[in-house]
């Protein structure tokens, strides 16, 4: 194969170096901006750097705005629904891919009109649900709806289907029963879809603001999304230091959980066939 000319290489470099940057930019406003009293962003809010770096926003947030409080349940809203997701979402993939029952080939064409099922359109059922089980106010109430997401049983549908039937009838063969095939087999060979659904069901349920904020009715249940949306807001105006400062904070679980799990995820796109 003939290599790249220089030039070519060179220009290719410098757009994606000029998009790299674009793509950025905010992110290091964001984070800069955090270190800036409201004052700065009254007098100056298109300058980059603050004048001096202070801890201020930080700390008040820890201190008064009850941000432990909001990050703890956070990380037990998340997890929760991780580990759901990785768990049932892999037996419904395994079993919708590898089981033969009754109503399997109807049941993939529900779980894809799930995928595109408007989310408000399930707001108000699901929220009725929640009060009858009388789980307002509770973190089993915020938690609820993400524990089992379609689209995490797509993937996992997938990373199933890919699976060579050959090497589960040889597992059989050898006596192994379903469950085996699934624990020893299955999942071992599922690491990327695993790692995708880890990251997707992680994002869905960190991000989400509306949900939490119409089933969680006092402060001791709000997540990060929810007690930043109302810390940040003053008598009169946005606290805009207090509101990067918060950003920067629920920013930092998912860049650290996807730079451990990058790698995985990418995999996990290709042999699933999601683009």
């Amino acid at each position: 194969m003939r290599s790249p000319k220089p030039i070519a290489l060179a220009v290719n470099y410098t757009v994606l170096s000029i998009v790299v940057v674009v793509l950025l930019l905010p992110f290091v406003w964001v984070f800069f901006g955090s270190f800036k009293s409201q004052e700065e962003f009254l007098t100056d809010p298109g300058a980059l750097l603050p004048e001096s770096f202070q801890l201020t926003n930080y700390v008040l947030l820890f201190t008064e705005k009850g941000f432990g409080t909001y990050f703890g349940n956070s990380i037990v809203v998340s997890v929760i629904a991780v580990l759901a997701n990785t768990l049932f979402a892999s037996m419904a993939g395994y079993a919708l891919a590898k089981l033969n029952f009754p109503g399997r080939r109807v049941l993939l064409p529900f779980v894809i009109v799930a995928m595109v099922v408007p989310y408000v359109a399930l707001f108000v059922p699901q929220f009725l649900i929640v009060v009858q089980l009388r789980l307002v106010d509770t973190l089993a109430g915020i938690v609820a709806p993400f524990l089992i997401m379609p689209m995490s049983v797509f993937i996992m549908r997938q990373a199933a289907y890919s699976l060579p039937t050959e090497l589960l009838e040889a597992a059989r063969i050898d006596g192994a029963g379903e469950f085996r095939l699934y624990a020893r087999i299955f999942l071992p060979l599922s690491g990327p879809a695993l790692a995708t659904v880890a990251i997707l069901s992680f994002l869905g349920s960190w991000n989400q603001l509306l949900w939490p904020l119409v089933v969680a009715q006092s402060q001791g249940t709000y997540t990060l999304p929810v007690g930043l949306a109302i810390a940040s807001q003053t008598a009169n105006s946005t606290d805009f230091g207090m509101l990067l400062a918060g950003a920067v904070v629920i920013l930092l679980p998912v860049l650290v959980l996807f730079l451990f799990l990058q790698k995985y995820f990418i995999q996990g796109l290709a042999t699933t066939g999601l683009k």
